[in-house]
């Protein structure tokens, strides 16, 4: 019988030695607190990824070299840097509470897309204190007031926002829900290859393989989509692109590994806190062992 966590109904707990077994109201207590605070924070950071999203690329390194005329520069959007640690979440959800359940996350953070999407939607729609260009469809560009030190806001701020996010959120959510779905898909695979061992296996391999999924749509979709990426078109479009995608990528995998260690002793201690078997560790005893669940 397998010892993942999926086996364990909600009333089940692994015997730690030297740990008292909790009592039932407990143990849903714990349980149902850690689940909300991984997916609230998952679902958080999407939301503010999506809505920065691309409003700026950040220059993390530039080698001052070019190849058929593209600058080889290594720089990301602002909404990817928080974005490694919506799998982490994901990660931690996997191999606490399922694949089901971080299916169920991931298809939450899908429907906050919409909701997003709608709530830009709603509020470019409704009439503002400026009339709208009728070319532009965009209120006129704010203005720099000398006396109050600040610009004289006209609504051009959040149609700007909107017309960014637009193109974030269209690119992402078709990259987030392929890559999440990776994730979840590969971390369960390798999790059954290895019969449970082999943690940092599961957790980078299912990483690393998702988040190059979701690299390369974003960029491409970003591109097409959207026309947002700061792309010479003088110079060939694609080479920039493998440009944008290897170094989103990059980053994305180097977090990727260095939450490695984070992952080993996040897990293990939410394990025993959560009463749950080791991630590594032997199938539980016969007194604790529970009923095929049959979820991933």
């Amino acid at each position: 019988m397998s010892h993942a966590q999926d086996d364990l109904l909600p009333s089940q707990q692994h015997p730690w030695p030297g740990l008292a077994p909790l009592t039932e109201r407990e143990l849903h207590r714990r349980r149902e607190w850690v689940f909300l605070i991984l997916a609230g924070l998952f679902l958080g950071t999407l939301a503010m990824l999506n809505i920065l999203g691309i409003s700026r690329f950040i220059l993390l390194y530039d080698t001052h070299r070019t190849i058929s005329g593209v600058n080889l520069a290594f720089a990301v959007a602002v909404g990817v840097l928080p974005y490694p640690l919506t799998f982490l979440c994901t990660d931690f959800i996997s191999e606490l509470f399922g694949r089901k359940r971080a299916s169920q996350v991931v298809w939450v953070g899908f429907m906050l897309n919409l909701w997003v999407v709608l709530i830009l939607w709603l509020g470019s729609s409704a009439p503002g204190f400026m009339p709208n260009d009728p070319t532009t469809h965009m209120p006129p560009q704010p203005v720099w007031n000398d006396a109050k030190q600040a610009f004289e806001e006209t609504g051009w701020t959040f149609f700007q926002i909107r017309n960014l996010a637009f193109g974030a959120v269209a690119a992402s959510m078709i990259a987030y829900l392929t890559a999440q779905f990776v994730d979840v898909y590969v971390f369960h695979f390798w999790k059954k290859l290895t019969n449970g061992k082999h943690l940092w296996l599961r957790n980078n391999g299912s990483t690393l393989v998702s988040q190059l999924v979701d690299t390369t749509a974003v960029i491409i979709i970003t591109h097409f989509y959207a026309h947002a990426l700061p792309v010479n078109d003088a110079n060939p479009i694609w080479p920039q692109l493998l440009v944008f995608i290897a170094g989103g990528y990059a980053f994305k995998a180097g977090a990727a590994l260095l939450d490695t260690i984070p992952f080993y002793i996040g897990a293990s201690f939410l394990a025993k806190y959560l009463r749950f078997p080791p991630p590594s560790g032997p199938p539980a005893p016969p007194a604790a062992a529970a009923v095929e669940a049959g979820v991933g």
